[in-house]
């Protein structure tokens, strides 16, 4: 079936999303791609070369929500403390949505996330950059200890990696999981002031 839609990355992004929620990442085919879109599998390989590209492109798009949503706590207006506090809820809270709300999608970008290193290596190199902007405005203004914002950032998003890394989801639906995430939260803030 022929479609009068133009053809666009971000339109077979949403499809392959779709594709790879229905098929899961061992099965999901670019002609399952193409069928669903009603292209031939020519036409998404104009758009990205390979099958890797595409499942690249589709995990970096994923992964980027999380980012750009996290970028508003960044930018906010307010205490370094305040953001800091709000960013790494937030970064949980997505990561806990992400796994709970649709968990064959979540486990089908583990596979994903797995094949992609690169994609994965700029997404926390993004995070840790957004979380570097905090401690380096909290260093500046006084409210955090002197310091080297970016090993900072990295330490903090290391150090919280039980709240965000997929390789800890199960963990994330257990009771008591946010009164552990908040006390690490505390305890990790608290030796940021000075």
């Amino acid at each position: 079936m022929a479609t009068t839609e133009t053809l666009t990355a971000e339109r077979i992004l949403a499809t392959t999303e779709e594709v790879l929620r229905r098929h899961g990442a061992a099965k999901a085919t670019v002609v399952d791609v193409a069928r669903a879109l009603g292209v031939s599998h020519a036409s998404v390989y104009r758009h990205f070369r390979t099958k890797a590209a595409l499942r690249e492109a589709v995990t970096k798009r994923w992964l980027d929500r999380t980012s750009d949503a996290l970028s508003g706590v960044v930018d906010a207006e307010g205490p370094a403390e305040d953001r800091l506090r709000r960013w790494l809820a937030g970064l949980f809270e997505a990561k806990q949505h992400k796994a709970g709300d649709d968990p064959e999608l979540f486990a089908t970008y583990t596979v994903l996330v797995g094949e992609a290193s690169e994609v994965v290596d700029e997404h926390i190199a993004d995070l840790t950059g957004q979380l570097a902007v905090i401690v380096r405005q909290g260093s500046e203004g006084g409210e955090f200890v002197p310091c080297d914002p970016d090993v900072t950032a990295r330490a903090l998003f290391e150090a919280t990696a039980r709240y965000h890394d997929p390789a800890y989801a199960p963990d994330w639906s257990r009771a008591g999981v946010e009164d552990a995430f908040t006390s690490l939260l505390d305890l990790l803030v608290r030796g940021l002031r000075p």
